[in-house]
């Protein structure tokens, strides 16, 4: 699976606000053994929205974490952006979100707050601890829910916990080597497609290192390229230390 994060709202981007959705939703995935593929953070404008929203959809693998803009307020666009992109369909109003919108607010239901309960046609609710206004998913692939922390995070975890919770359990082999990524170029061209390769350079005092990472869920498989690199560094006598 391809877990991507859509974190929309320009309060961000203009520094109004700060985001608190990528650290949470990064930790709680990487407690199940997941990684996101891919983080967007979006000010609210319908055709970047729809753009992002198609991209995910395009992708066979994807699994998108949609944050913000369903509320009932002018600038709120996911609701509707969502029912043309996934569904192909208009809004339809969830009969019993509206009778949860009506029950909390009464007469103050209308004319505005009901028109959250307007979803994509077969959306199933995503239940909010902090006031039962719900956020909504579809094809348990694609979740959408306030952007509100204290909101949002509990239904996620509630999601991953139930939809994502089989633990895939990955290896991963550190080493910090006293010289710069050019010299370990020809070895990193070697590593297979499959396994995850980082090359982080770090220059400190004019003095230049690299980070070598490799990860992957077979250990012995993704150990026997590692010791290439180590091989290596021991070929050309250049120091290194192992994380």
């Amino acid at each position: 699976m391809n877990f991507y994060a859509c974190i929309i709202g320009s309060e961000i981007l203009n520094g109004r606000r700060v985001d608190k959705h990528f650290e949470f939703l990064k930790n709680e995935l990487q407690n199940y053994g997941h990684d996101l593929f891919a983080s967007f953070i979006i000010k609210d404008d319908e055709a970047l929205i729809k753009s992002i929203y198609q991209l995910v959809k395009e992708d066979e693998k994807s699994v998108m974490f949609s944050f913000g803009g369903i509320g009932a307020t002018p600038d709120d666009l996911t609701r509707e952006i969502a029912a043309t992109v996934f569904t192909n369909k208009p809004l339809q109003r969830h009969k019993q979100f509206e009778q949860d919108i009506i029950k909390r607010f009464k007469e103050e239901a209308y004319p505005h707050r009901i028109h959250m309960s307007d979803l994509p046609q077969n959306s199933k609710l995503l239940f909010n601890p902090i006031n039962n206004m719900s956020g909504f998913s579809l094809e348990d692939r694609y979740f959408f829910t306030p952007g509100f922390p204290q909101m949002a995070h509990p239904m996620i975890s509630e999601v991953i916990k139930d939809l994502f919770s089989q633990s895939i359990k990955k290896y991963r082999f550190t080493l910090l080597a006293q010289t710069s990524e050019n010299t370990l170029i020809e070895v990193m061209k070697i590593v297979p497609k499959e396994i995850e390769l980082s090359s982080l350079p770090i220059l400190k005092d004019g003095s230049a290192s690299v980070e070598i990472s490799l990860c992957f869920k077979d250990e012995s498989y993704v150990k026997s390229y590692f010791n290439l690199f180590i091989e290596h560094l021991e070929k050309l006598g250049i120091q290194y230390n192992l994380i």
